[in-house]
């Protein structure tokens, strides 16, 4: 058996023992901690391997068409899978005095994306992450934090957009198994799909219109602008643990398959000008007008959610300038948005439940009496901003850097003039992080709201979570180097 099979099976088989009785924060924690260790060991195995994909594994399904459980993974699964094994960890920890539910939910999210990150046949990376999906609905609906008709109105809306997105992509991959199977004999192997098409490229016309249904599907679930507006309610609603494996790991998914998917099977397809100039559009709206909501927002749950949807921009303007750097840059703030968005949200939700309110106007002066919770808060919040030093910096300089190429004097592009604009999201971040770190830190208290600092126990996760963002920021080729392809 695969080590890759284990990762993905263990918190799946927890989810189960934990349904059949087994004690539910043993167990969960148990199967996220053995998790997190053998993700670290096939990455260090991995680092001393060749380029391409490694820990390899198939088991047939069925013949015709071929659909086999085919696990295997490269510097991009790898460094995903880390991400999602580092955030279940935290976000299972974060779980005390709450239902079983919350343990099986945050375990099958976190499975379904291993699954999806780890698989090589088209079939399974697609099923695990509708696996995944369906606790998230669920989870939001029963035990949202709001009244149950406002927090079944959010589940309803992120499923209808969420399901129009799967959809939509269901298509587009059916069309990409189509054209690219050759022979009498549809095959759902990546590995395969992707040979086929470098022997038969397709006409670049089509590229560009099967590149543009992935896009739209991928892109929905990654709250691309203008499919968006079901994230921020969903994030801010979610129960901190799934509001964590959300908005740090599952929307991950939808660029994972833009990289693993669209950009190898239809390269010139994705630079076609009329797709390009629409992805360029859209990842504008993503930064610049989520952007300004964000800044307009009062509440901290409601600035975490915008901004999570905000920074999704930069990664879109990674993929939209397809160069090594660009992309690898990407991956990288793939990584670090995840971490510090989940270490953001656990705050945010053990503030919350100490506190009662997330608004603004309500909080002050929380740095008196809770100087680690600040300090903790602060990794989070200067690794959004991009500080130097933390995660976020090195991968949002590769993006920018990466897509301000071929360069001339007087001759500005399409692109250029998007990195250009999209650099004021920069500042857009700074205020409205800055702004909401010092509302809740400094100054007083109006209403003599008092926060205790966490035991050091429930510390852990997080300062776990700070580090990674401390220890990428400082020493970013440790994943770069996972990297060892042009993307």
């Amino acid at each position: 058996m695969s080590v890759l099979e284990i990762i993905i099976a263990l918190p799946l088989l927890a989810a189960l023992a934990v349904w059949l009785g087994a004690p539910a924060r043993a167990a969960s924690l148990g199967a996220t901690f053995v998790n997190l260790a053998l993700v670290l060991y096939a990455t260090v195995q991995y680092a001393a391997k060749p380029a391409g994909l490694a820990f390899t594994n198939a088991r047939v399904v069925l013949e015709n068409p071929a659909i086999s459980f085919a696990v295997g993974a490269d510097g991009v699964s790898l460094i995903l899978a880390l991400l999602t094994s580092l955030v279940m960890l935290a976000a299972v920890w974060q779980i005390e005095d709450r239902p079983n539910i919350f343990y099986i939910s945050s375990l099958l999210i976190g499975g379904g994306a291993l699954g999806a990150f780890l698989t090589t046949d088209v079939f399974f990376i697609y099923a695990f992450h509708e696996l995944a999906l369906i606790p998230t609905f669920l989870m939001i609906a029963l035990h949202g934090r709001a009244d149950a008709a406002q927090r079944k109105a959010v589940a309803w809306k992120a499923t209808i957009y969420l399901g129009a997105g799967s959809l939509v992509l269901l298509a587009g991959l059916a069309w990409v198994v189509l054209e690219f199977s050759g022979g009498s004999k549809l095959t759902f192997d990546l590995e395969a799909l992707r040979n086929q098409a470098q022997l038969t490229p397709l006409p670049v016309a089509k590229q560009a219109q099967i590149f543009f249904v992935l896009l739209l599907g991928f892109g929905t679930l990654v709250s691309l602008f203008p499919f968006h507006s079901w994230a921020a309610p969903a994030y801010a609603t979610a129960p901190t643990p799934v509001a964590m494996l959300h908005s740090g790991v599952l929307k991950k998914f939808g660029l994972y398959g833009l990289i693993r998917i669209a950009l190898p099977l239809l390269p010139q397809g994705a630079q076609v000008e009329w797709v390009q100039n629409a992805l360029l559009l859209m990842l504008l709206g993503n930064i610049l007008v989520m952007g300004l909501v964000t800044i307009h927002a009062n509440r901290l749950d409601d600035t975490l959610a915008n901004s999570s949807v905000m920074h999704m921009g930069y990664i879109f303007l990674g993929l939209a300038a397809g160069t090594e750097i660009a992309l690898k840059g990407a991956v990288l703030l793939m990584f670090a948005h995840g971490v510090s968005i989940a270490l953001l949200f656990g705050l945010c939700g053990r503030m919350r439940n100490q506190l009662g309110t997330l608004e603004y106007n309500k909080l002050g002066g929380l740095a008196t009496h809770a100087s680690a919770f600040t300090v903790l808060f602060a990794f989070g919040a200067f690794a959004s901003i991009g500080l130097p030093g933390l995660a976020n910096f090195a991968g949002e300089v590769m993006v920018f850097a990466g897509s301000f190429t071929e360069f001339k004097a007087g001759e500005l592009s399409n692109l250029h003039w998007t990195v250009i604009l999209a650099l004021w999201g920069v500042v857009m971040s700074a205020v409205y992080m800055l702004r909401a770190y010092r509302n809740i830190f400094h100054g007083s208290a109006n209403t003599g709201l008092f926060m205790i600092d966490p035991v050091f126990s429930q510390r852990l996760p997080f300062i776990l979570l700070a580090a990674t963002l401390l220890v990428t920021g400082c020493c970013p080729w440790l994943l770069l180097n996972l990297m060892k392809s042009a993307l």
